[in-house]
């Protein structure tokens, strides 16, 4: 939804540190409460210096100079320093143009240059940000007060110091709390242009309409309860406990209670509406009441869609990610085709960037022998199918096996563009769960294709640099490309594409043409990046699924299989890597079994400890097996689910036990982004000092912020004194502050080899001191076998100010298990690294 017209006609104008603001009549129509609404009108912009990529590594000009002090106050021609390539840094003036937006005056964005073949404006090259623009507001407030920021274009916002999440995809629908104080205040925007106003609200607490998830409902398929989630917003300095939502739909209440909405913050809640009053095809409206007891607090209606069976329609599941509530999307099988359990087909579409899920799924026809399911990648941009985007991918997976029980033998996976990127490293990751895969339009790697978040970096000259950038392994899909011998490949193209240029198809069609028997690779003549629905609804593309099957594992003999981690993939068919001899490097087996001989031969490459299931062998058997032309070792099969270990020794391998819930294995083997996941909550150091503390807390909500943004997730944010490991068991805890600043520090990291309190930091025998450290790190979590801690933290406000970024959100960025680092980092990148790499698999440095 966008703003009206009348919104963006808002009088203003906008001088150095001075604002005069006419009173909008027409708030937008996100909000019932506004009282009063203001747009900025004009500003001031720079090329600051930046890298923010994909992997932990980043240095940003602006936050050096402000965090230290060192920055003067903005004004039209004054002349900051100069970029790395010894341009000036002047601030030039930004006007309000016929679209509400704030750009240059001279009518383009500073300090960058026109996109090429392959690469998005906005994108990196050679590790500097083109995206580096720093817009500079100011309003001036008649007295402290509460307003919403609502902005688009910027990737982030430091306001009076502290940071916030920004909307660079010009999505709409954030709406960040804030606190004005009397007098003049800042903004600093990141990006190259801008649409910014203020809201004032008349009640402290609403009900946000742009942004909700809701299902379809389609009568004798999908009705009676259901799930949906709206955006609460809360400007009042308390957390706000025990609020209800009831939805009334066609007659029909019901009834939710609500997780605790942080103070100054907005929080995604998912509630129930009950759909079984409609039975027709249509819209229907519904209300929302947020409710505190029997006061209502705000009420919106919000429309509710029904469909006729065979249409294409949303359904929604919590995650088990975070707790928070998602929506996939169904093109039917066609109506009045035969389906039975375990004999249809089940395709797995992933969509590109800027794609909602039911527009997908919307681009394809019924199918008379499966059905098509679209995932979400948890935003239309999200996570570029990587990192939280692909275990959305495989808990959507996961659940329409369950729902729709197709044929082991016949799921596909396929996907345009970005879900062309996320077809090669889905199928690459997870060879053995697909029978064919279809990459349309797609790229195979992130690091040969721009994008928003940078580029990762191939190498560096830096030993700590290149721990970093081993963090990012996985997801090189080229060093993977072996995993799709066994798999059906069809690869199509546009011939014409100037999004995702032709050369990305054949170069998989040069690659997969030196080792797969068994792929297609077509160009669509004349085609660009999106020629139709046909760019993804291509009927010798399913005819081509249609001649594949997934064989059984037990008709699997030869494994090929390479990962770089066993935390993300670990397993082929019949055989598991448990534990590498140098975490995160890739690791191989090519392996072959001989049933009749009771044999197991093969190579191993980067293996410690290895798992093979002889579940397909006789009991009795004595199977024998040959690893890397060492010893041989043998076993007598003793159940139908025998499992043998081997570990690799000095001398060879000889029989192992598989690692324990307190060690490395695919379970849990570490990087600092396993903490965010099994529903992680945001625990807040409190016992610091005041500045301590509010940073503290800002971090907390800049990351709430960032993960609603990015992954459309909701976290809970509490205090050190609230934790306890009985109540979150089993759950990610994301510790801010240090030893000195975080009261839970000792119960979850007493036994850690880092440890950090304000103006120190140790790791093992190694010790640096000042109040310019930053570190992050992951460490597994007490009593649990699966959830991990995550420390984000300083030894003092230099230190915390240099790790308030959080690319750990970008999709594929690398980082390792540890990284300590100077405040200089901002300034000077990888130099400042003091440490990092991973802890071995018995968690030690």
């Amino acid at each position: 939804m966008k703003f009206s017209t009348l919104f963006f006609a808002a009088a203003m104008t906008l001088t150095a540190g001075r604002i005069t603001a006419q009173e909008n009549e027409n708030p937008p129509a996100s909000f019932n409460h506004i009282r009063s609404s203001h747009q900025f009108t004009f500003g001031l912009i720079a090329p600051f210096p930046s890298r923010y990529g994909r992997e932990a590594v980043y240095s940003d000009e602006l936050a050096y100079l402000y965090f230290n002090k060192q920055l003067q106050e903005p004004k039209e021609g004054a002349n900051v320093g100069t970029t790395a390539d010894g341009q000036p840094i002047v601030w030039e003036s930004l006007d309000l143009d016929s679209t509400g937006r704030l750009r240059p005056k001279r009518g383009r964005a500073l300090g960058g240059a026109p996109a090429g073949p392959g690469v998005r404006a906005g994108a990196t090259r050679g590790g500097l940000s083109w995206g580096s623009r720093i817009i500079y507001l100011t309003y001036t407030a008649a007295k402290a007060q509460t307003a919403i920021l609502s902005v688009k274009g910027n990737s982030s916002v430091l306001i009076n110091g502290e940071m916030h999440t920004g909307d660079p995809y010009n999505m709409g629908f954030l709406f960040i709390p804030i606190q004005l104080k009397k007098g003049k205040n800042e903004f600093f925007l990141r990006g190259s242009s801008a649409v910014a106003s203020l809201l004032f609200p008349s009640k402290p607490v609403q009900l946000q309409a742009e942004d909700m998830t809701l299902p379809h409902i389609v009568p004798g398929v999908q009705t009676g309860m259901q799930d949906g989630g709206v955006v609460i917003v809360n400007t009042g300095n308390q957390v706000l406990k025990g609020l209800r939502i009831q939805a009334i739909v066609s007659g029909q209440s019901q009834e939710t209670i609500l997780p605790d909405i942080p103070a100054m913050s907005t929080r995604k809640v998912a509630f129930r509406f009950d759909g079984s009053g409609i039975t027709t095809k249509g819209a229907f409206t519904g209300t929302l009441n947020l409710l505190n007891g029997r006061t209502s607090l705000d009420q919106r209606s919000f429309t509710v869609e029904s469909m006729n069976p065979g249409e294409a329609y949303s359904s929604t599941f919590i995650s088990e990610i975070d707790g928070s509530l998602q929506y996939y999307s169904v093109r039917p099988q066609t109506p009045g085709s035969v389906w039975e359990p375990g004999k249809n087909a089940l395709f797995l579409s992933v969509h590109g960037a800027g794609v909602e899920a039911i527009s997908q799924a919307r681009a394809y026809k019924s199918k008379d022998w499966g059905t098509l399911v679209a995932a979400t990648n948890r935003r239309p941009r999200g996570f570029n199918w990587e990192d939280w985007g692909r275990l959305d991918a495989l808990e959507v997976l996961s659940i329409a096996k369950q729902r729709f029980q197709p044929d082991p033998a016949k799921v596909y996976l396929t996907g345009h563009s970005m879900g062309g990127h996320g077809t090669w490293f889905l199928g690459a990751t997870y060879p053995d769960k697909w029978a064919a895969i279809a990459p349309c339009a797609g790229y195979p790697t992130m690091k040969g294709y721009g994008s928003a978040d940078g580029l990762i970096p191939d190498s560096s000259g830096n030993l700590y640099e290149q721990r970093l950038l081993r963090a990012s392994n996985q997801s090189d899909v080229i060093k993977l490309a072996t995993n799709y011998k066994h798999l059906g490949v069809y690869i199509f193209h546009g011939d014409d594409d100037r999004t995702v240029p032709v050369r990305y198809a054949r170069q998989m069609r040069e690659l997969l043409g030196g080792f797969q028997p068994d792929f297609v690779h077509y160009e669509y003549p004349g085609g660009s990046h999106w020629f139709g629905d046909h760019s993804v609804d291509w009927k010798p593309l399913f005819d081509y699924f249609q001649w594949h099957e997934r064989l059984p594992d037990s008709s699997v003999s030869s494994i090929d299989f390479t990962t770089a981690h066993p935390g993300i993939s670990a397993s082929s068919r019949w055989a598991t890597i448990l534990q590498q001899q140098e975490i995160l490097e890739y690791s191989r087996m090519q392996l072959n079994r001989n049933r009749v001989r009771g044999l197991i031969s093969g190579t191993t490459t980067n293996i410690k400890l290895l798992q093979l299931d002889l579940s397909d062998f006789s009991i009795g058997t004595t199977v024998e097996i040959r690893l890397d032309s060492l010893s041989m070792v043998k076993h007598i099969v003793g159940t139908s689910s025998d499992k043998i270990v081997l570990q690799r020794t000095a001398s060879g391998w000889e029989k192992g036990v598989a690692p324990i819930a307190s060690q490395k294995g695919p379970h849990r083997y570490g990087t600092l982004k396993d903490a965010f996941n099994n529903r992680m909550v945001l625990v807040v150091g409190t016992i610091g000092n005041k500045e301590e503390n509010a940073w503290n807390w800002n971090k907390a909500r800049y990351d709430a912020e960032t993960w609603y943004y990015r992954g459309n997730g909701a976290v809970d944010i509490i205090t050190d004194k609230e934790y306890s490991l009985e109540k979150y068991k089993d759950r990610g805890v994301i510790l801010i502050g240090n030893k000195s600043t975080n009261a839970a520090w000792n119960l979850l990291l007493d036994d850690c080899p880092i440890q950090v309190e304000r103006n120190l930091i140790t790791a093992g025998e190694q010790r640096w001191e000042g109040d310019d450290l930053a570190t992050y790190f992951v460490w597994p979590l007490k009593n649990s076998s699966k959830a991990s801690v995550a420390v984000l933290t300083g030894t003092g406000m230099k230190g915390n100010n240099a790790a308030y970024a959080n690319q750990y959100f970008a999709g594929a960025s690398g980082f390792p298990d540890y990284m300590i680092f100077s405040f200089d980092m901002l300034k000077e990148g990888a130099k400042h690294l003091k440490l990092s790499g991973f802890f071995d698999e018995n968690w030690k440095l």
